[in-house]
């Protein structure tokens, strides 16, 4: 079998169309085709078009899992489960016809590989993301220190982790309690329900009584 055209997409200029005897195949993102030496008229056997195709999945899934950790990072577990989803089969709807069809997902090697691609070129390091977690977290609006450390533990981090970015901020309990108060007190006339609030916030009952009396 031949490539008998190569041709840039208009929705998206980093990718290009690839044609094998005269029928379009699949697609590859341009460092693929100069990587892969991928020309018109070069020629492949059924198992190196298969290769290829397999190269197509992992530059598609590798962009996309990329702009998901640019928006913000993302723990490892995050990541591995978002990657997860990309290997399952979903339904969709034909613009065409309106029917309901199915799409396969892509394969776990291919999740695999790209999970270790965005650890190799560190967009996915769970140390860092503790460090980003307990800086930015509601650092306006104030959060605990149990609150985000349980935040942390429900996205996959390992204890000694989130300890080891607890030891490297200055963030405290006393100086989280002010913020919550100054914000909250007007909503909670009554200083009880005031105090149920914090404790539900995950402080403690001393740090409470110590931040509402001025201590």
């Amino acid at each position: 079998m031949k490539i008998t055209a190569l041709s840039v997409q208009q929705r998206d200029p980093n990718r290009v169309n690839i044609s094998v005897d005269g029928k379009y195949k699949f697609s590859l993102d341009i460092t693929q085709v100069v990587s892969l030496g991928v020309k018109v008229g070069r020629e492949y056997t059924d198992q190196e078009l298969a290769e290829l195709e397999q190269e197509s999945q992992f530059g598609k899934l590798y962009g996309r899992a990329l702009e998901y950790c640019l928006m913000r990072p993302h723990s490892a577990r995050e990541v591995r489960d978002y990657l997860w989803r990309k290997t399952r089969t979903t339904r969709y709807r034909s613009k065409k016809t309106g029917e309901m069809k199915e799409r396969a997902g892509v394969s776990q090697a291919v999740a695999d590989r790209v999970f270790e691609r965005l650890v190799e070129k560190g967009y996915v390091d769970d140390e860092k993301f503790a460090r980003f977690w307990v800086e930015n977290r509601n650092q306006t609006k104030g959060a605990s220190r149990r609150k985000l450390e349980a935040e942390l533990c429900a996205k996959g981090l390992a204890s000694s982790i989130i300890a080891e970015a607890f030891g490297e901020t200055e963030r405290t309990d006393a100086d989280e309690l002010q913020k919550i108060i100054a914000k909250k007190r007007s909503r909670y006339p009554d200083e009880q329900k005031l105090m149920q609030y914090l404790a539900r916030q995950g402080f403690s009952y001393d740090d409470i009584k110590s931040a509402l009396s001025g201590d």
